[in-house]
Order: structure tokens, then sequence, then C-alpha cells
């Protein structure tokens, strides 16, 4: 049963441009000593569209030496044909991983005859758990609801569905209606910009970025806990950060992990826009603010990697 917080790793790139291989343990390790619940990767905030099939394939081995079976591994193994995704999950599994996360690719769009074709497909060869990924246009389908439950009903080897069309919310709240126990449960995403209406709705799990695990980690605790005023007093501070994220996305992530000590460099990928000085004042000035919250020293999230070598 995968539950809680269950951060998407960034993909860390090197000074002279490819992937950082230390430095993937090192967030690895960051999220684990962070409180996270489980980790995933390559999702969309891994830029996982950048990455060649061999870098993947480098650092979920990393990925997974790093956890050595602690906690749950979730590999992203979305892509366009169901070969591609089945090799994928096979290396993820290689390495580990529990489950694995899908999006339907655009290619076959939201025709439910062809998304029951293709998570057939993916089911038959991974041997793992999916996570159907719902993710809105351009990056995904954004699938209508009946269509997920029409999916879900037809594939069993889904078990869980990571619903991030807006408003997260009310789609949880149909998803979950009208699967009923055919699904483990329904996982918000969108950055946890929405997390506590999901989690109210209920979300067995967020999936956010890395840089604040901390932080998420003790707002599903004290949800969870039935803390429901401390877990809102978490999630207003969190929206600030969250915010420039939706902009910056995984340029502000690294930037953060960049000062939290777990990466030497933020360079990205993707084309996205880029801080000026201004911009970067800001980003230490929420982290001032939210000083008292993150938990993770640099020394010991090395220290962590170490013990996990």
């Amino acid at each position: 049963m995968l539950l809680g917080v269950l951060p998407v790793l960034p993909t860390p790139f090197a000074a002279g441009g490819g992937v950082d291989s230390a430095a993937m343990a090192r967030a690895t390790a960051f999220a684990l000593e962070a409180g996270a619940d489980g980790v995933v990767f390559p999702g969309v905030a891994s830029e996982f569209d950048h990455l060649s099939a061999d870098e993947r394939q480098v650092l979920v081995e990393v990925v997974g030496k790093t956890l050595a079976g602690r906690k749950p591994f979730i590999v992203g193994a979305s892509a366009a044909t169901p070969a591609e995704v089945i090799a994928f999950c096979q290396s993820g599994k290689a390495a580990g991983a529990t489950a694995a996360m899908v999006m339907a690719p655009a290619s076959v769009g939201s025709d439910l005859t062809a998304l029951i074709a293709f998570f057939s497909a993916v089911a038959k060869g991974s041997g793992l758990d999916l996570i159907l990924q719902n993710a809105p246009a351009p990056v995904g389908s954004g699938l209508p609801v009946s269509t997920i439950a029409e999916v879900v009903k037809a594939v069993p080897a889904i078990r869980y569905v990571k619903e991030e069309t807006l408003p997260s919310g009310p789609r949880i709240t149909a998803l979950i209606d009208a699967t009923g126990d055919r699904l483990a449960g329904v996982m918000g995403g969108g950055g946890s910009r929405y997390v506590l209406d999901e989690l109210q709705r209920g979300a067995i799990a967020l999936m956010p970025a890395v840089e604040i695990t901390d932080l998420h980690a003790a707002l599903y605790r004290a949800f969870t806990d039935g803390n429901i005023e401390r877990a809102r007093e978490l999630y207003i501070r969190s929206l600030p950060i969250l915010l420039v994220q939706m902009i910056y996305r995984m340029a502000l992530t690294k930037e953060v992990l960049v000062r939290r000590g777990v990466f030497t460099s933020a360079a990205v990928r993707a084309p996205l826009p880029a801080f000026d000085a201004h911009g970067h004042a800001e980003i230490d000035m929420m982290l001032t603010e939210l000083a008292d919250l993150l938990t993770v020293e640099p020394a010991e999230t090395l220290r962590a990697v170490g013990e996990a070598r």
C-alpha cells in the first residue's frame, strides 16, 4: 500500500551537462531523511522527457541502490509505446521498484478502446502495480473521470490513479465514487498546491517535488493525526514557495536543493525561465521564513548517503 509523502526526485546535471549520479544519491537520501514515505523517479518534475534511455537507466539504478528497499520506489515509466514503457518498468523493477507510474501518451488520446489496449499491454509486460497518472494537456491527456474509471475496471494492474487535472479536488471525489474498492487509492499531484483539499477528499498520498519534503511530511502527519488546524497552518506556509515553483518548476526545486546542500548545480535542460538577482533574493527570503520547518541539514544528508552505500 502506497501512502503518505512520495516526492518526485529531480534530475541533477553536472557542470559539463551530463547527469550527476552522486547528487542523485544525495537527493534520494535527503528525501528519506526529510520524512518521505517513498520516492518517485523519473517524473515530469525530473525532466524525464529530456533524458536519454541510458541516462534514465543509470539514475534509476542509483535511486534503487540508495533506497536499498527501505522505502517504496515508484519508477516513472511514461513513454510513447507499450514496449518502451515495459522496458522502463523492467529496469525499475530490477532496481527495486514495486510500482510504476505511467501517463497515457498523447498518441493514444482519450479513446477508451486504445487506452485499455495500451494499459493492458503495459500490465502484461511490466510485472509491477501501475499508477495511472492523469496530467492535464499539454503534458498529459487530461482524461475524463468516466474514461479513467472504465480503464481502471478493465486493467486490474492499475492500483492507483494520480489525479492532476484541475480542479483536482472534485475529480478525486468523483474518481473515488466511480471506482469504489477497485482502486487501492487516489493520489494528489499538481506540486501539492491543493494538497489539503485533496487529503480532505480522500487522497491517500501526495507527490510533490522534493525540496520541502520535511514540511510536507509534517503536514501529512498532522492531517492523519487529526490536527487539521496544524495541517492548514503548514499548508498556508508552503504556498508562497509553491506558487513560485508553479512558474519556474524544477528550476526552483534545484535552486532550493543547492541552498540546502543537496545539489551543487541548479542546471536544467527543460526550457524554463531563469532567475534574476531579485528572484534569487526572493528564494533566500522564502527559505528564511520556512527555516523552522526545514529539519534536514546538509551534513546529515551526506551522512545518510554514506550509510546507504
